[in-house]
């Protein structure tokens, strides 16, 4: 068994062969096709059976590609209808002015100021400012679906709106959370089974805003390559960065649609060459439970926007608790087992539990927002 990686085992010969698969239509018997490897899956077609005795094995065939397939998902058609996407555009648009206003245009990790806005913390932002739309938005079964089947339940969500304007350059190829955000050095120091581990700790995914032809610069991938191994070592050897650029794909979306990948997958944004597409996507970093997210987010604040909304909106009771999944804390841990010690079982109650049970019995607003503090309270070291 191998200890550690380094880049003595970056290969690129044995990294193209790797890479020389093909995905098998009988590998994706719920995908509607196969572009460049990829499986694309109707969600008009699906989303019966998301709640269906097969919802299990779609599941399972979606973390399948994921892990040991081509590494990636295209769901069309995600949302139903695209109003809630609209109205949350209009949402982010305000705030990137909002912010610009405050702080001048400011460049981010992948991109030069002004090629391109973010909007960190989209999640709370989203909740705080619109909690009945962030309902509607975060209220999806598909998205709810593929968290699940990559991470299982619990898991805490993460979002980050990305808006590359027309001449927005291209990012390098990049492995993504956890250790594709650390410097090789400190990749290399994680045991090489960590390596294994890390990418099963994050989903990566995003949201269409709009429609995005090749030209406005879709996400490139390059499939099969999250199943290579030393792959944290191999993504920023020139090397393999060439070979990215000379075998990537890239798929088209429309407005409404949603992509999902293993976080290790070599994958990086595209050029916008388009003249007139400003390309808007909503990126999600969806963490186990667990794991540590990236981002730090006030759940207490957004479970305490959101209940209200939801008492009185007009979602299905499946939506509901998407949305609840998106928004509160779903694991019991950590907290401060002299408070908050498990009763009738092994784990105590999360900001989820509490949020079902005040929906289910119709409690005032006043009386859930004093129980989350209670909670919180006893969570506390």
């Amino acid at each position: 068994m191998q200890g550690y990686f380094s880049d003595a085992d970056c290969n690129i010969d044995n990294f193209a062969a790797h890479l020389d698969q093909v995905t098998a239509s009988d590998a994706v018997p719920f995908a509607s096709s196969i572009v460049h490897n990829i499986p694309i899956y109707d969600m008009e077609e699906l989303r019966p059976t998301l709640h269906s005795e097969r919802r299990r094995a779609l599941l399972s065939e979606w973390a399948a590609v994921m892990l040991n397939g081509c590494g990636v998902i295209v769901l069309k058609s995600a949302y139903a209808h695209t109003d809630a996407i609209d109205e949350a555009t209009d949402v982010y648009l305000k705030i990137i002015a909002e912010e610009k206003e405050q702080s001048g245009a400011v460049g981010d990790h992948f991109a030069a100021a002004g090629s391109n806005d973010r909007v960190w913390n989209a999640l709370q932002k989203l909740c705080m400012a619109d909690p009945a739309l962030f309902a509607r938005y975060f209220g999806n079964e598909a998205i709810q679906a593929a968290s699940e089947a990559w991470l299982g339940p619990m898991y805490q969500m993460t979002a980050q709106v990305n808006l590359v304007y027309p001449g927005g350059a291209a990012q390098t190829a990049h492995r993504d959370y956890h250790l594709g955000f650390q410097t090789a050095d400190v990749a290399g120091s994680f045991p090489a089974h960590v390596h294994d581990l890390s990418p099963v700790m994050t989903l990566q995914g995003a949201i269409a805003h709009c429609d995005m032809p090749v030209e406005s610069g879709p996400t490139k991938l390059l499939p099969f390559s999250q199943s290579y191994r030393p792959g944290y070592m191999a993504y920023r050897l020139p090397e393999f960065q060439d070979h990215f650029e000379e075998n990537h794909v890239q798929i088209p979306l429309e407005k409404g649609d949603a992509i999902f990948f293993n976080p290790a997958l070599f994958h990086a944004a595209g050029s916008n060459t388009s003249k007139d597409i400003n390309r808007f996507a909503n990126l999600l970093q969806v963490g186990s439970a667990m794991g540590r997210s990236i981002e730090a987010v006030d759940r207490t604040a957004m479970c305490k926007a959101l209940y209200p909304e939801l008492r009185r909106a007009n979602l299905s009771p499946h939506e509901k608790d998407a949305a609840i999944a998106c928004c509160a804390e779903g694991y019991s841990f950590p907290t401060n087992l002299d408070s908050d010690p498990p009763i009738g079982g092994l784990v105590p109650q999360t900001h989820a539990d509490l949020f079902r049970e005040a929906l289910d019995e119709g409690w005032d607003n006043d009386v859930f927002d004093a129980a989350l503090d209670e909670l919180d309270a006893r969570r506390r070291a």
